[in-house]
This record gives C-alpha cells, sequence and structure tokens, in this order.
C-alpha cells in the first residue's frame, strides 16, 4: 500500500474489520467490541457499524449498545441529509441525556468528534446538563403494581 499509490478508504477499512469480527467468531475467539467507524471519501460521508459476531451496517446514523435501543428512534426522528453541524450536536446531546438518565452510574461528560475530508477535530470534553429532580426519579417504581 505504500508503494503502489492505494489507500483504503472508509469502505474499505469497514469491510476489512467486517471480516476480521466474522473471521474471530469463526474460531470462537471473539474480540468482544462493538467498532464504530466514520470517514468522508470524495465528499461522500461513510458510517458504519461492525458487532463483535462480524454483522456489519451502513446508515446514516449508527449506534451501539443501549443506543442501539435508546438513542437510534431519536436519530430516526429528528436526523435529516442537511441538519448543521450544531443542529446535530444538539441531537447528539439529547440522546446521550436519554441514555445518562437510563443509567445513572455513567458520567454526564463526552467529546464530539468532527469528521471532514480535511481531518479529524475533537472537542474537549464538557459535561451535559441534567435535571435528577423529576419526581419519577425519586420513586421509579410508583404505581407499578406488583414491581419489586
Amino acid at each position: 500500500m505504500w508503494d503502489d499509490g492505494n489507500s483504503l478508504g472508509p469502505k474499505e477499512v469497514h469491510n476489512y474489520l467486517t471480516r476480521v469480527m466474522y473471521n474471530r467468531r469463526n474460531k470462537f475467539n471473539p474480540l468482544c467490541n462493538t467498532l464504530v467507524l466514520g470517514g468522508v471519501n470524495n465528499g461522500e460521508s461513510y458510517p458504519g457499524m461492525v458487532s463483535m459476531i462480524g454483522v456489519s451496517f451502513e446508515d446514516n446514523h449508527v449506534a451501539t449498545g443501549f443506543g442501539n435501543h435508546l438513542a437510534k428512534p431519536i436519530l430516526r426522528d429528528e436526523w435529516h441529509a442537511d441538519v448543521s453541524f450544531e443542529d446535530g450536536v444538539k441531537v447528539l446531546e439529547k440522546c446521550m441525556c436519554v441514555l445518562l438518565y437510563r443509567d445513572r452510574s455513567a458520567i454526564n461528560k463526552l467529546q464530539i468528534a468532527k469528521i471532514t475530508e480535511e481531518g479529524i477535530t475533537v472537542s474537549q470534553p464538557y459535561s451535559l446538563k441534567t435535571f435528577w429532580e423529576y419526581k419519577a426519579f425519586h420513586n421509579p417504581t410508583a404505581g407499578a403494581e406488583g414491581s419489586w
């Protein structure tokens, strides 16, 4: 790859990682990670995801773990093709707040990465604004008959 002028774009790296994860699965020695890959090639953005067993897909937005269950519906509702960077950050912060409220042991700090053809910029860590005084947080099983 160094001397022949070829380079790997995000799609090629995504396909390679899919094969690596699937191969490890078949050897009954999976890498217990879910990978998110993002890149830009020829003006086309490329977000992709690979699970620990080699399941992969590409979409306009990807998520892992609880994000697949809780954040993807928010992203489906609020994402559109011409979303600005600032609006995208707001939607992402909304998703992260939902995930934070679901898992109180998580920390409320995050960093935002922006991937362009010129390169990658990563923000400084910052904290999400949270509000823990909702009545439902004080007694979450109120009104749930038969709960533990």
